[in-house]
């Protein structure tokens, strides 16, 4: 059995009770490094086997390989498993290889969800996810789907948006939007949500401080209606009130 769970954004209270299950019960826990390392305190002396950033072929491989011997195998994700995580690689991998692995997907809390509920309710109306790590996908396509997300009025939640290698992205994001969101748009930042050094903070779209973010980071840029109030980040449903 291979078992991929999302562990949440990193905290245990922020996994479901399905994941929590999973890991107890499982014989080797597989995962990039900074999640295996969030998880430790639920898999005692399991087997743990982790990698670095870029390795996540070779990680998907080792957990089928795993389970194909017969042992109970989780991969660790953050966030959800099915948004960003490795629960499509490793289906394909399966798939295109033919392996004789039964597959198991838990799901978890995404950052978007996580980081809404610190700043407010800021994704009551229709909204997106759109990562700006071009990495696997063209940068040319990125800002195709940014500028329709502005155009269309969607919220849209930023995922990856800033790091060592790509410091200008969230800024050309944010330009590329100018059109159709206003300088006053609502903006919302949080940082290493559900870990130790979680931090979060309100602004605009007109006043964002690039600086302050990175890949720690989920920032959520409202829609016409979005409004702040009471240091809350609101997007209204259309209720009348």
């Amino acid at each position: 059995m291979l078992t991929v769970i999302g562990i949440g954004p990193g905290s245990e209270a922020m996994m479901t009770q399905e994941a929590i299950a999973a890991l107890k019960a499982a014989d080797i826990v597989v995962g990039y490094k900074t999640y295996t390392h969030l998880v430790k305190p639920l898999v005692g002396d399991k087997e743990i086997i982790k990698t670095g950033m870029c390795k996540e072929i070779e990680r998907c491989q080792t957990a089928i390989e795993l389970a194909e011997q017969g042992k109970n195998v989780v991969m660790v994700c953050s966030g959800d498993a099915g948004i960003y995580g490795m629960a499509g690689l490793i289906l394909e991998l399966v798939s295109q290889q033919k392996r004789n692995v039964d597959v198991r997907l838990v799901a978890g809390v995404t950052a978007s969800t996580a980081c809404a509920a610190l700043l407010g309710a800021p994704l009551m109306h229709d909204f997106c996810h759109i990562s700006l790590s071009d990495l696997l996908t063209p940068w040319e396509v990125i800002e195709k789907r940014v500028r329709a997300a502005a155009e269309a009025d969607f919220v849209v939640c930023f995922y990856n948006p800033r790091s060592r290698g790509r410091e200008a992205h969230l800024a050309r994001a944010f330009n590329l939007m100018a059109p159709w969101k206003s300088a006053a748009t609502p903006v919302g930042v949080v940082k290493a949500a559900g870990r130790k050094h979680e931090e979060k903070w309100l602004t605009t779209l007109g006043e964002m401080d690039f600086s302050r973010v990175d890949m720690r980071s989920l920032v959520i840029v409202g829609n016409q209606s979005t409004y702040i109030r009471d240091g809350r980040m609101i997007t209204p449903r259309g209720y009348k009130v």
